[in-house]
């Protein structure tokens, strides 16, 4: 089992994170949906998005206490313009 706040300073210490939302998708804290925006992402495709996310949190997804993890990813440009 991992905490909100732990997923987000693992990110923080690994990227430049402008914005980590976290979603526990069954209470037992172990399955988690995030969007995450880091600049790290510009002119990254999905797949090296999701590699930087996943090997920034390699400890707590290696250990198992993030069972099942679902990423959405976006660079600062990319989430901006979902915003408009």
């Amino acid at each position: 089992m991992i905490s909100p706040e732990e997923i987000k300073e693992t990110l923080n210490r690994a990227l430049p994170v402008t914005l980590v939302e976290t979603q526990d998708l069954t209470g037992g804290g172990d399955h988690w949906q995030l969007i995450v925006v880091s600049p790290a992402f510009e002119g990254k495709g999905l797949i090296e998005q999701h590699r930087l996310v996943n090997e920034a949190l390699k400890e707590p997804l290696g250990d198992q206490r993030i069972h099942a993890l679902s990423l959405k990813t976006f660079s600062p440009a990319q989430w901006d313009k979902l915003g408009s």
